[in-house]
């Protein structure tokens, strides 16, 4: 299979004021990608954009609340204006939450749901006309959660086995078309999402993150990205501890649970 060429495309990516995304616009704009930052952070993503440009690649930061199709719609518009196209959208956008079922409401799921599935839907319609012209590409992070469950996060996991479900099946109508779908599981990964995981009622939780294995960083994550985007992978795992959970709960699901529960159980002890 051709590597795909990522230089003078246009690498659209959102959540990309900080962390992951932040570090994929870092990668592919020294690949010689055109980059288009989105995050509902404006003040942040216009940092991030001064910052790329400093550097010498040509970056367009734009506000963009994920949760908002029109919002989507107008600012994929926008970035087809500014550069021509859309060859790559990078769905990073994402929040967590960290609580037990028993403590959870309805709402919080649906604000779970609203940026890490609907978001990336959102986008990914706006963009898809012109990624089918492009014979783009598609890639979405993901996590572990959306391959295996994780203690606590009975919100996360359903909104992330929810991108896996869409954009597996997404990967076969549009492979017909040229386009390709990635779909990106890192590990715990150390940026700022952790500290704006959701409680149960939607706030902002005082549970301090338990985790398994060391952290890995977001520029690790990226080079990863960049590096299975050009060899047109189609789901990356990362981290050892990623690896190792995605296949025993494969092949050894029971057991997995139970490991995964003893390690993890401590977070909810009040």
């Amino acid at each position: 299979m051709r590597e795909y060429m990522v230089k003078d495309k246009v690498v659209v990516v959102t959540g990309a004021a900080s962390g992951i995304g932040a570090a994929i616009c870092e990668k592919f704009g020294q690949e010689g990608s055109r980059i288009a930052l989105l995050d509902i952070n404006e003040e942040e993503v216009k940092v991030r954009e001064r910052k790329l440009i400093e550097h010498g690649v040509d970056a367009f930061g734009q506000k963009c609340d994920v949760t908002s199709e029109d919002e989507c719609n107008a600012v994929i518009k926008e970035i087809i204006n500014h550069y021509g196209c859309v060859d790559v959208l990078v769905n990073n956008a994402g929040i967590t939450q960290r609580c037990p079922f028993v403590d959870a409401r309805v709402s919080m799921y649906r604000k779970v749901m609203d940026v890490n599935f609907f978001g990336s839907l959102h986008c990914t319609v706006a963009a898809v006309g012109s990624l089918i012209e492009q014979k783009g590409m598609v890639i979405v992070t993901s996590s572990i959660a959306g391959l295996a469950p994780v203690l606590g996060r009975t919100g996360y996991c359903a909104s992330k086995h929810a991108l896996h479900g869409f954009f597996s099946t997404l990967r076969s109508e549009l492979k017909n078309y040229g386009v390709h779908v990635m779909i990106v599981c890192p590990g715990f990964t150390k940026t700022n999402l952790q500290t704006r995981a959701l409680d149960g009622d939607g706030s902002v939780t005082t549970h301090a993150q338990s985790r398994v294995g060391s952290q890995a960083s977001p520029g690790d994550v990226a080079a990863a990205i960049y590096y299975g985007a050009i060899k047109k992978k189609r789901l990356i795992v990362l981290t050892p501890v990623g690896k190792i959970s995605y296949m025993l709960n494969k092949f050894a699901p029971a057991w997995y649970e139970r490991i995964m529960a003893k390690q993890l159980k401590a977070e909810f002890k009040r």
